[in-house]
């Protein structure tokens, strides 16, 4: 007999099943057996928020290091994190659970919140090689990089070209490992310069924008192309209105595709664990062929 799951979503539950995650959870492919790396600028309450509980007594967090810092404490600092890993990791019947509850977490810090400087891209992919060392099958990253505070190191339009920018050398080497690397696609779309920043607009990152609970772009959300004219985002999922858990353990709805990314992530984990004899590529290229406009992508939607 077929193991059949069936979650109570609660809040999350548009987010989970316009992906159709809940079919995967169904089936019993809840993201055991994949380890996702989770860079982000902090995982504030995760150690004591009842969501996250489930996560560490099951053991499925790995570890994880702070870059920025040079210290093991993940569990300060800032809330960005918190609410990108509950998308995946959470688990509180009837209020929220994340796309992956079952997979495996390593939980790395590489953004500095206090100010925006090129070194936070080394700190980047120090995090991407740590991963692929600890045998990593997913980096999720809700962090991209434009402007800096110091304006002669900041990128322009014309370096996107998918392997100039530091980070975007990271995620091409993380995925030439056989990592599958995905990426906020930014939330500058009302800007002077909407366009996906780095990494997002790495060749082999998978970019990922935001859409409401009806699969309308937001119109915060970056968009392509590329400078050499690649499409970009590559996909969607739910950023506008997604259900995350606080620092303290309550559930809000906020806007950003840095919740797009690890919802989408999750799902991922899913889909490669009932697949695990897919390669990295060839799991990005199901999951673009299972969109709605993967014949005839676009640089709002990809």
């Amino acid at each position: 007999n077929e193991v059949q799951v069936s979650y109570n979503y609660g809040n999350a539950t548009s987010q989970v099943q316009m992906l159709n995650t809940h079919l995967l959870h169904q089936a019993d492919f809840t993201g055991a057996g994949k380890i996702i790396a989770v860079l982000d600028s902090g995982f504030l309450g995760v150690d004591t928020a009842t969501p996250f509980q489930r996560l560490f007594s099951n053991n499925l967090i790995l570890g994880g290091y702070n870059y920025v810092a040079q210290s093991s404490n993940v569990f300060d600092l800032h809330n960005h994190g918190t609410m990108v890993l509950s998308a995946m990791g959470a688990f509180s019947d009837g209020q929220l659970i994340g796309t992956a509850p079952n997979a495996q977490y390593y939980l790395y810090v590489t953004e500095d919140v206090s100010e925006e400087n090129p070194v936070e891209e080394s700190y980047w992919v120090e995090a991407a090689e740590e991963a692929d060392r600890m045998g990593a099958d997913i980096i999720t990253s809700s962090l991209g990089y434009f402007q800096y505070d110091n304006p002669n190191y900041s990128h322009t339009y014309a370096t996107m070209t998918g392997d100039a920018a530091f980070a975007s050398k990271g995620v091409n080497i993380a995925f030439s490992k056989g990592i599958v690397v995905v990426v906020s696609a930014g939330n500058s779309g009302n800007s002077t310069e909407p366009h996906v920043g780095v990494p997002a607009e790495a060749t082999h990152a998978l970019a990922v924008g935001a859409v409401d609970s009806a699969e309308f772009r937001a119109n915060f959300s970056s968009i392509g192309p590329s400078f050499d004219g690649r499409i970009k985002p590559d996909v969607m999922a739910l950023g506008v209105g997604s259900a995350v858990s606080t620092p303290q353990g309550d559930f809000i709805y906020v806007n950003g595709t840095s919740l797009s990314c690890p919802i989408l992530s999750g799902s991922i984990a899913c889909l490669w664990a009932a697949v695990p004899q897919l390669t990295n590529q060839q799991v990005v290229d199901l999951v673009k062929q299972s969109t709605d406009r993967y014949s005839n992508p676009n640089n709002q939607y990809g």
